[in-house]
Order: C-alpha cells, then structure tokens, then sequence
C-alpha cells in the first residue's frame, strides 16, 4: 500500500475514537530580558498570572490576555529558542477597537489590513469592509521581536468554541 493509501486509513480509524479535549492554554516565548518583557505586557492590560523562581537560574512569568484561555511564560531556564523566533496569534472580537487600544497604550501596532494574513503582497489596507469573521489584521512585536498577528473572529467556523 502507498504512503497516501495508508494515510488515509489512519485518518478514517482515528474519525471514530472517541475524542478527548485538548487545549492550548501556556504558550512559552523566548526573551532576553524578562523584566522589560514583564513591563511590556503589563502596558498591554493583560493579567499577571506569577512570576515564581522555582529552582535556581529557573524564572517563570505568566500572563494572560483579557478573556483568553490561553497564557503566555516567559523567563529564565525556560527554552533554548532565541529571543524574538516566536510567532503568535491573538483573536480579538473588534479590530478597530483593538487596534485603538493598542495605540493608546504606546504598542507599535501596525496598520490594519485585509484578505490574507500571509505575504505581505496579498494584503488590502484597512480592515474587511464587510467585517468578515477572519478577514481583519494587524500585527505587533514584543521589545525581542517576538512577532503576533491580530485578528478579528466574530463568529467561529462550525465545531470550533
């Protein structure tokens, strides 16, 4: 049987398995300096979980944004990844009134665009005329260039919460 053959056997077998939940809830960022990052999304609004120094030369900070089920740790003795290689997404119910928030709290968001997130080439400037659900962005780095996309879903894909 080929590669595609078998694949395909997989994916039906494992269509009737009982699910389990799964969710993405610490998402870990490499810094280079952890109290200029701390200060960094403390500007943005988002909570501070904890900030623990468990073991020595290990720090861990924690912070989640405003109604997310998802955090981010940050530290010391965290990841050999280096600082700035990180790439995220944050999905916002209003761009333009992220966007404004963004701005007010000093970030660097860039403007808004849409169409397709990715290259550049395809984006539209300003947000989906119509505001269509996955159609708006901007984008903005951490103070390491730790890179986020910001996105607008005002109505989840059907089996998504």
């Amino acid at each position: 049987m080929n590669e595609t053959g078998t694949s395909m056997k997989q994916q039906k077998s494992d269509a009737g398995a009982t699910r389990v939940a799964m969710n993405i809830e610490v998402d870990v960022i490499p810094v280079s300096d952890v109290e200029r990052s701390k200060q960094f999304y403390q500007r943005l609004g988002w909570r501070l979980d904890d900030d623990a120094a468990p073991a020595k030369n290990v720090r861990i900070v924690q912070f989640t944004p405003p109604g997310s089920g998802c955090s981010i740790s940050f530290g010391s003795g965290l990841t050999a990844a280096a600082p700035g290689s990180a790439t995220a997404a944050l999905i916002v119910s209003d761009i333009e009134a992220a966007h404004d928030e963004f701005i007010r709290r000093g970030i660097g968001a860039s403007e808004m665009w849409h169409g397709a997130p990715f290259p550049p080439e395809a984006r539209l400037p300003g947000p989906d005329p119509k505001r269509t659900s996955y159609g708006s962005f901007f984008a903005f780095s951490d103070p390491d260039g730790n890179a986020w996309l910001v996105q607008e879903v005002t109505t989840r894909h059907p089996g998504r919460i």
